[in-house]
């Protein structure tokens, strides 16, 4: 099984929130060789942002280094398919950019997206997009 996170997943299991747990939980099961999880390289950017803002950019090069341990797989190539639909889903939803490629990239990769953004909910229903909620 693929898992695709979402920006506010990987931060709640950086931020030890109750949420991240879940997370952890997808981590640990990756031993078995089950599942794989990656994020895109846009939903990483997110995460960095979100650090930066946060405890200052020092700090955040620190915790982004703690990814590097993690069984979790970076997709830094954006296909002709992935930003197509990603400008697709774009015009048809209200919903953030990262969001958008969040939502086309695990179309793309049959993935089940790992998140807890209401957002997702209208994609999720419309577009028959598979979501592990974590909330």
């Amino acid at each position: 099984m693929i898992y695709l996170l979402d920006a506010c997943a990987v931060i709640a299991f950086l931020d030890k929130e109750a949420e991240g747990v879940m997370v952890k939980k997808l981590f640990d099961r990756t031993d078995t060789g089950k599942i794989t999880i990656y994020i895109s390289v846009v939903n990483l950017v997110e995460v960095f942002y979100h650090f930066i803002k946060k405890t200052g950019e020092e700090k955040a090069v620190e915790i982004m280094r703690k990814l590097d341990d993690l069984p979790l797989d970076v997709i830094y190539t954006i296909s002709r398919a992935i930003y197509c639909e990603t400008a697709h889903l774009k015009a048809r939803y209200s919903i953030s950019l990262g969001d958008v490629f969040l939502c086309a990239t695990a179309k793309s990769f049959s993935a089940t997206v790992v998140t807890k953004d209401h957002e997702i909910e209208a994609v999720e229903q419309s577009e028959h997009l598979s979501v592990l909620w974590i909330r």
